[in-house]
């Protein structure tokens, strides 16, 4: 475990960062300030951590006070040192003699050296400030810099405000970093040069900077008690609803809850080359089909469960026709999305005064964009999932082989349940879908869910003789036997459950045709 001494003058918020922390297991050993009423000191005590007071006498040189700090310092076992506000320049005597030593710098170096950092930050008027994170070296704030971190200036800050700032959104971050790289053995310093493993660019780097502007205030969140923002990615190339231009002028803006369901809509129908359309409400599918034709896909799309896409997201990954228009415009849509629309298709569509409109420009095939997702204290990161399976990926594992209509259709299944909430089941036929089951605790509950919206609420189509997508594994047989119920006659999961041979049993029962895809397929929000 990396031992660290901590050198501060006054409050040191940074040092009991550091040790409430324990970035990389580091702990804080002991904390020493030359100042007997330095609040740091009782901090310190309250968290058990020893303390250490070395005042310099009056007339005292710097060398003979260093050589007394490290005479006390002697007594830990020290792998680091860490300066947070202490009010000393340090000379070789000590930078000799003490273990690598780091110090915070409330600005972004080489730019704004030494004192009132945060005033010159003001005067100079730039728009963007930090802090650096150093070695520290007998040249003032002029050491090797292990990393930085950026905040924004805002009109009307001061010195409080921004100090404030830099100290939190800053300095938390960037401080704990570094203590973490050097107790992870991550830190190599040669010289003047210091390394740090794994901070290079690669998918998943040691550090991420990002920046995005606010592109509009919202009416409100998912609720209207909730205040919102939509902030935008600049860089962004794809295709997206957050840089989609809206084209029918004077409708109500889009909510919240609409961009969520918009950029769930238009990832979906990116999964097909064919025409495809999708119907989309809480994110979740209502409806989703593929044709020659995206009228054609839209109608199939929306059979699937009429009544609950009443309100919901429209999306195409074709140019939006006058006959898809005035299907659309049949019942109630919130929003349609798509690549291009004809002149004929809006003339339709604004009939509709807050039917909101949006052009994403051409889908494009650029390579998926990470999917992220905030939580308390950090932040999920991962690859969008982008598996894309042809039938040579598929193991057959029953008796009786899908034909070539099924596989058609359960290869449809498993690229459209990639966008249902899991537990996810969904049903379909050919290239439409029949009944969708999604967000359900228990699989079987979600089977049940998918035949129940295909007896019920599909029109014109039903579950008999159709394929069914599972985005996990069946644990139990149990799920087969409601689908059988159901009149499901192929089925696609991934398999890998320890039960594997009595689901597979189940299945041959009934006749059933089943494929693994060895892979699954989970959509948690």
């Amino acid at each position: 475990m990396t031992q660290v001494a901590g050198l501060a003058s006054n409050r040191g918020r940074n040092l009991m960062r550091i040790a409430d922390g324990a970035p990389g297991g580091a702990e804080l050993a002991v904390v020493l300030s030359n100042h007997a009423d330095a609040p740091v000191l009782k901090k310190a005590e309250d968290r058990g951590i020893p303390t250490e007071i070395v005042e310099r006498g009056e007339d005292e040189a710097r060398e003979s006070h260093e050589r007394r700090i490290l005479d006390v310092l002697s007594e830990y076992d020290l792998d680091l040192v860490c300066l947070d506000g202490y009010m000393r320049v340090l000379t070789s005597e000590f930078l000799e003699g003490a273990p690598l030593t780091l110090n915070v710098h409330p600005a972004l170096l080489p730019s704004f050296p030494g004192m009132n950092a945060h005033e010159a930050v003001l005067e100079a008027g730039v728009r963007v400030t930090g802090c650096t994170v150093h070695i520290v070296t007998e040249d003032v704030d002029a050491g090797p810099i292990v990393t930085q971190e950026a905040v924004p200036v805002y009109e009307g800050d001061d010195e409080a405000s921004l100090k404030e700032r830099v100290l939190h959104d800053a300095e938390f971050r960037a401080y704990p970093r570094a203590v973490r790289w050097v107790a992870e053995g991550k830190v190599e310093v040669d010289g003047e040069e210091v390394r740090i493993e794994g901070d290079s660019n690669e998918r998943f780097p040691a550090r991420r900077v990002t920046s995005e502007d606010r592109g509009n205030e919202l009416r409100y969140g998912e609720n209207p008690h909730q205040a919102a923002a939509l902030y935008r990615d600049e860089t962004e190339e794809r295709a997206t609803v957050v840089h989609a231009e809206q084209l029918n002028e004077g409708a109500k803006a889009l909510s919240y809850n609409n961009y969520n369901d918009a950029d769930a809509a238009i990832g979906l129908v990116k999964e097909f080359e064919e025409p495809a359309a999708a119907v989309i409400k809480h994110t979740n599918p209502a409806g989703c089909a593929t044709a020659e034709s995206v009228s054609e896909a839209y109608d199939r799309a929306l059979s699937t469960d009429p009544m609950s896409a009443f309100g919901g997201i429209v999306a195409l990954n074709r140019a939006c026709d006058e006959s898809t228009a005035e299907r659309i415009v049949d019942s109630f849509k919130e929003v349609v999305v798509a690549p291009d629309y004809s002149e004929k298709a809006l003339s339709v569509l604004r009939e509709k005064e807050n039917l909101r409109v949006l052009d994403t420009g051409p889908v494009g095939d650029l390579k998926p964009a990470l999917r992220e997702k905030k939580l308390e204290g950090g932040r999920l990161v991962q690859e969008a999932d982008d598996q894309h399976l042809a039938r040579e990926d598929l193991e057959v594992v029953t008796e009786r082989e899908p034909s070539m209509e099924e596989f058609e259709s359960l290869l449809f299944a498993w690229h459209t349940i990639k966008h249902v909430k899991s537990n996810a089941i969904l049903f379909a036929k050919g290239t439409e879908t029949v009944g969708v089951g999604m967000g359900q605790v228990s699989r079987v509950d979600a089977v049940r869910l998918a035949a129940m919206k295909a007896e019920e609420h599909a029109e014109g189509k039903d579950s008999e003789g159709a394929a069914m997508a599972s985005d996990a594994f069946f644990p139990f047989p149990d799920g087969i036997e409601e689908a059988a119920e159901a009149g499901i006659e192929a089925v696609i999961q991934p398999g890998g459950s320890v039960n594997d041979e009595d689901v597979i049993a189940a299945a041959d029962e009934h006749d059933m045709a089943m494929v693994f895809t060895g892979s699954r397929a989970f959509r948690h929000d």
